[in-house]
């Protein structure tokens, strides 16, 4: 009998030792993915901090006086200020006239049949599996023959077609997960169509619509193939300006650094600020 409850007993204190086990361990594996995803931004910045000499050191230097030249020469020498200002207009621009377009469209396809339907939607998915090399030459050719080169412009409609898939895809599922009764009592009603669409449909699919316009935000934020090729010096954007501190010469890693931060900094405070917004919108309609 003793030994019956001395076994039942090891048997509970193992039981209690395994879940803080599995939790260590779960705490192990965050921590490691913490740090393998901030270790690259930490050295990023740290390095736009140091100086040359400090930045090449072999092996790395760790403790250093903080430097801001690297800062200053990126915004006033390289003028990289001019080419942040340049993506952001592009990045907001097209992000409104994405959302924009693209959310009527996802209401139709959701809501409506109509002949082609199909093929419109796989062309929509399908935009996404072009490598974007293949179409840098003929987009250049059609932006030198309309004198759109080096333009605004030429960037904002060159965007637009790989971020309005985006949010047509996105906002097509969440108008799907709306009931579809709520619009036809609203019909009912004596509501009309747009009426329906705009008090009811796209408040209900907001964070879905905030997701596509994050989304949209970010990818033309740091897009870089297209802006080198079409972009000299009048529209060129952050992440050309980012290529252009090598040289035959040198590689001075402490301006590309700052100027890295600089690009990158804005998208994190971004994505921490909108992060609810973002994970509301990823599930919605992942339960019904």
């Amino acid at each position: 009998m003793a030994a019956s409850s001395t076994a039942a007993g090891l048997e509970t204190e193992a039981a209690g030792r395994a879940p803080v086990a599995a939790t260590v361990w779960h705490f192990l594996a965050l921590a490691a993915i913490f740090v393998f995803s901030v270790f690259p931004f930490y050295w990023m910045v740290t390095t736009s901090l140091k100086s040359q000499a400090d930045a090449l050191a072999n092996p790395p230097v760790w403790l250093f006086t903080p430097t801001l030249e690297h800062y200053a020469a990126a915004l006033f020498t390289k003028e990289v200020g001019a080419t942040l200002v340049n993506s952001l207009i592009v990045g907001t621009a097209t992000t409104v006239l994405a959302v924009g377009l693209g959310t009527p469209a996802a209401y139709a396809l959701a809501r409506f049949e109509f002949r082609g339907k199909r093929d419109l939607w796989f062309w929509f998915i399908s935009n996404r599996m072009v490598s974007p090399i293949v179409l840098a030459v003929p987009f250049f050719l059609v932006a030198r023959s309309l004198s759109l080169i080096d333009t605004h412009l030429v960037l904002i409609l060159l965007y637009l077609t790989f971020t309005l898939p985006i949010v047509v895809w996105i906002c097509t599922d969440q108008f799907r997960g709306i009931p579809p009764e709520l619009e036809e009592a609203a019909l009912l009603d004596g509501a009309s169509r747009f009426t329906v669409f705009r008090r009811i449909s796209l408040p209900l699919a907001m964070p879905g619509i905030a997701v596509s316009a994050i989304f949209a935000f970010i990818f033309s934020w740091n897009e870089l193939l297209f802006a080198l090729v079409l972009t000299r010096s009048q529209a060129r954007t952050a992440p050309v300006a980012a290529t252009s501190f090598m040289s035959g010469y040198e590689l001075p890693w402490g301006e590309i650094m700052a100027t890295g931060t600089l690009i990158v900094l804005p998208m994190i405070v971004f994505a921490l600020i909108v992060s609810g917004r973002l994970v509301q919108g990823l599930t919605m309609g992942a339960v019904k």
